[in-house]
């Protein structure tokens, strides 16, 4: 006797429930849509924000969530008779942000199906093909239709039915394998027949009937499927059999050879040079530099940990000075690169460098890919000291504050040289990990003399000793101080020194924190009587740029902050500079020692109010975010960045290579200014350069960074209570959570922000959800929910007339086609794809579908049109001057070539690949230098 109390449930086909031998009325269209989602995702939650998309499309009504809870509802009361109106049941339950329908053991259809097939497999491989037919014929009879048959088309295309469609064609495909390993061709002949009238292009499918044929006696029929096939293949793809149908037609039995999935670069071998410029007035320190080259002498190899400290905390002693000068000399016996980190410890402003920020910078110098970067400051540091090992490399780790910032960032094993500065002694350091300590002293008379003739003259210095040994006297000492007086008196050179002096004698500062104990000099003197020897307005600048959150300031940030033109910026800046009070330590960025910016900091107190300090704040604010705001337009055309408000206007950028100059250039600021603007009260600006930065984050792989900023937003976002920018916070964060592997952290915010962006009625901000709630999928190995994903963002990107997303979705699309085998979907998806990027004139966008669409043909074996597509790619990455990615190109052309027997060919591309490689410093010069050695193994497989 059947139990009447027991629920089936059927997806395979028209969607249908029983209980016992009774069936059960779904009720409308809705209510059996809802249900064929739910059985669909067979025990998985299916989120609200995803119902929704399913039952309504980019349009849904404003109540529609009330509508779900009502369907919900009526299908607990269908499932569970009796069940209290408010009641959760045990069936569908609510959970993780939507709703999952419970069904027991083999109860649905789909889920028996996947069982036998999974029987049918073990049988195959345990060498019983006809127990594996028995199985697979078992699991074919339970399909009474396409998926989810009787929904209305559009409902239908919405709910991924594709997913099971192509377990569908995979079961009858692996069915005609073990009936003609059984040799019982005939059993699958009927489904054979139906599966390649519905897919009359699958050639893996023509090949198994036109087998299943051919042994059944059917040699004619055989010989008639496999003209049709190529007359078809011909109008309406322009193209040949496969091999595979070729190998089916002569009676092979064994599928043609297939391509190997490309391969990711692995890590870059670079070799990174970042040592700042060596100063070509150095001067002095003649002992110390002794000292600390004297064990290096002879070629000796005495590596490890050498502190530079100075005396009594004193800034501006020339510490940075002597460890980069001294870097440079002996860079030659560390040829594997030099690493250099300003650690900021003793920063005015407070914005100390964080080690894992530092240790993220020396790995992406290193060469490790962002995506192997862990989380975690002790993880970090572990696959730095690994990375290291084994090579020589010298790290310059200038102005730490103490032990535990730099304990994360020293090499593990022999063979680099690590050189720190610092004012405080990191006893520690010397301690525990044996550091040689130099400490510095300001300079004597004698030293100080030599400094100032060397910028002066000797001749200038001997006519007036009295007013050289004052000069001295009240700079200290201090390189900084001397530097700053001789600047000054250089650009007056028919100038008594003894008028310098007097003029140091009068000027009076208050930098009571840099002042030595154990003399009456006062640095701050020199650095007020250099602050009044400038213009007003190349003062008042001076005294803005405190404000500067950043390491270093273009002449456009220092024009926000002052209010003025960059034209009348640029003489301002050349001004300080002058007069050492500001320097240029590369073209166009502008810097302060941390004496000078708290010098700096202590004048803006006493000469600007609070009022005109804050509107700087903001004008530089506001430069910031719309130049990131500008450059993230070109960097992500296809993105969803949201306008600024009316009447901003910033100059755009002219392409790729101009917003990614800029964004390297100031990416030492814009971090910080997040942090600050959050800090401050400007949390929408905090938002807004976040989002704005999240194409550069994606582009340089600086997902720790994006991690951060997204974090900092989305508090932001929840202080503000505005759903919209919660929703692009949350969004932000489940990208770059996903990048760093944080799987489940990233899919709870991706499910919220889709929630939230449905009720905003946000069509682009869905669908961009979708897209990454794809990848998530992907990387979760689910790449049928990465295709289902993706689809659903094309649809809504179609809806709101978002050409370019609807481009760049669509070669995502034909590339999760690609990756499940369907290659002529892939094919049809990059094409249109392909129209539009070529409408939109988006050449990077068109080279990278070229690459997909090659892809596709090398895995359908037509060489032909792969050549045509790669060097169609390189051609493009040629013009764009993106050297790696028309490497890889030349690479793949080669094995394409190689794969013809075109051995000439092969190696001419492989040789051009090689020059780029090699210029490049990239690891895979070894893995083509190989190929052209005859070495690697993989050649063959191509």
């Amino acid at each position: 006797m059947p139990d009447e109390s027991a629920v089936r449930f059927a997806v395979l086909g028209p969607v249908r429930i029983w209980r016992g031998e009774r069936e059960l009325d779904l009720g409308g269209p809705q209510e059996r849509a809802l249900l064929a989602l739910l059985l669909l995702r067979a025990g998985q939650p299916v989120p609200v924000a995803e119902i929704v998309d399913a039952l309504w499309g980019p349009h849904p009504p404003r109540t529609a969530l009330n509508v779900v809870r009502r369907h919900v509802g009526s299908l607990r009361r269908l499932l569970e008779p009796g069940l209290p109106a408010r009641a959760s049941g045990r069936r569908l339950l609510r959970g993780a942000g939507g709703y999952r329908l419970a069904t027991d053991g083999d109860a649905l259809d789909l889920v028996r199906f996947r069982g036998l097939r999974d029987q049918a497999r073990r049988a195959a491989a345990e060498g019983s093909p006809a127990r594996a037919v028995d199985l697979l014929a078992e699991a074919l009879s339970l399909w009474n239709g396409p998926v989810a048959s009787g929904i209305s088309p559009d409902v239908r295309d919405r709910l991924a039915v594709d997913g099971p469609q192509r377990e569908h064609l995979a079961a009858v495909r692996e069915a005609a394998d073990a009936a003609l390993g059984a040799g019982v061709p005939g059993r699958v002949l009927p489904q054979l027949r139906e599966a390649v009238a519905a897919h009359p292009l699958d050639e893996p499918l023509l090949a198994r009937l036109v087998l299943a044929l051919a042994a059944t006696g059917r040699r004619a029929e055989a010989l008639s499927t496999y003209r049709t096939a190529c007359t078809r293949l011909a109008d309406e793809l322009g193209i040949d059999p496969g091999p595979e149908l070729r190998d089916a037609l002569h009676e092979a039995t064994g599928p043609g050879a297939d391509t190997p999935p490309r391969e990711s670069p692995g890590p870059r071998t670079a070799v990174p040079a970042q040592l700042p410029h060596d100063l070509p007035t150095f001067t002095g320190r003649h002992a110390e530099l002794e000292e600390v080259l004297g064990p290096l002498a002879g070629g000796a190899e005495q590596d490890g940990t050498v502190l530079i400290s100075a005396l009594g905390g004193m800034a501006g002693v020339g510490k940075t000075a002597l460890a980069v000068h001294w870097a440079h000399r002996v860079a030659d016996r560390y040829p594997d690169g030099q690493l250099y980190a300003d650690l900021r410890g003793f920063a005015p402003t407070g914005s100390i460098t964080d080690p894992g920020e530092a240790l993220r910078g020396f790995l992406d110098a290193l060469g490790v890919p962002p995506e192997r970067i862990p989380q975690g400051l002790d993880a970090q540091a572990a696959l730095y000291r690994s990375v290291l090992s084994g090579r020589r490399v010298l790290v310059l780790l200038d102005n730490a504050r103490d032990a535990e910032q730099v304990r994360p960032l020293l090499p593990g094993a022999p063979g680099c040289l690590t050189v720190v500065t610092s004012r405080d002694e990191l006893t520690g350091l010397v301690a525990v990990h044996g550091a040689r300590s130099l400490t510095l002293s300001p300079f004597d008379t004698g030293q100080a003399r030599a400094f100032l003739a060397g910028r002066l003259g000797t001749a200038r210095i001997a006519a007036e000793p009295a007013a050289v040994d004052e000069i001295i006297t009240r700079c200290a000492g201090l390189p900084l101080a001397l530097a700053c007086v001789a600047a000054r008196a250089a650009l007056r050179p028919h100038f008594p020194l003894a008028a310098v002096a007097a003029e140091l004698r009068e000027a009076h500062g208050s930098l009571d924190a840099f002042t030595r104990p154990d003399t009456s000099a006062d640095v701050a003197t020199v650095f007020s009587w250099s602050a009044h020897a400038v213009s007003a307005e190349a003062a008042r600048l001076f005294r803005l740029l405190a404000l500067h959150p950043g390491p270093d300031a273009s002449p456009a940030a220092a024009a926000a902050l002052a209010g003025l033109p960059l034209r009348q910026v640029r003489p301002l800046l050349a001004e300080l500079c002058g007069v050492h009070l500001v320097n240029e330590p590369a073209p166009g960025r502008h810097a302060f020692h941390d004496l000078l910016r708290a010098h700096a900091t202590e004048l803006l107190q006493t000469h600007h109010g609070e009022d005109e300090r804050q509107e700087a704040v903001d004008r530089l604010f506001a430069h910031y975010l719309h130049r990131a705001h500008a450059a993230g337009a070109v960097l992500d055309p296809s993105g969803d960045l949201p306008p600024l408000p009316e009447g901003t206007h910033t100059e755009p950028f002219a392409d790729d290579s101009q917003a990614l100059a800029w964004l390297g250039a100031e990416y030492g600021a814009l971090p910080a200014v997040i942090q600050e603007a959050a800090a401050s009260g400007r949390d929408r600006l905090a938002c807004q350069l976040a989002w704005s930065l999240e194409p550069y984050f994606e582009r340089r792989g600086h997902w720790h960074d994006g991690l951060a900023a997204q974090r900092t937003a989305l508090d932001a976002a929840l202080r503000l209570a505005d759903p919209a920018l919660e929703a692009r916070a949350r969004r932000g964060l489940g990208r770059a959570a996903g990048r760093l592997g944080l799987h489940d952290e990233a899919r709870a915010h991706l499910d919220r922000a889709l929630e939230l962006f449905t009720g905003l009625g946000d069509l682009v901000g869905r669908a961009g959800t979708h897209r990454s709630l794809g990848w998530t999928s992907e990387q979760q190995g689910d790449l049928a929910g990465a295709l289902r994903h993706n689809r659903l963002a094309l649809d809504l990107f179609r809806s709101a007339g978002h050409r370019p997303a609807q481009a760049s979705v669509l070669n995502s699309v034909g590339w999760y086609h690609v990756l499940l085998g369907e290659h002529r979907q892939a094919l049809t998806h990059c094409f249109e794809a392909l129209t539009l990027l070529q409408d939109l004139g988006d050449r990077y966008g068109q080279a990278a579908t070229w690459d997909s669409i090659a892809y596709a043909y090398h895995h359908l074996g037509r060489h032909p049109h792969v050549l045509l597509g790669y060097r169609n790619a390189l051609t493009l990455y040629r013009g764009l001057g993106v050297p790696y990615p028309e490497a890889d190109t030349l690479t793949r052309i080669g094995e394409t070539h190689l794969a013809t027997g075109d051995r000439d060919s092969a190696r001419a591309a492989w040789e051009q690949a090689l020059t780029l490689l090699t210029a490049l410093g990239h690891p895979d010069a070894d893995r083509v230098r190989a190929r052209l050695d005859g070495r690697d193994e993989r050649v063959g497989a191509v």
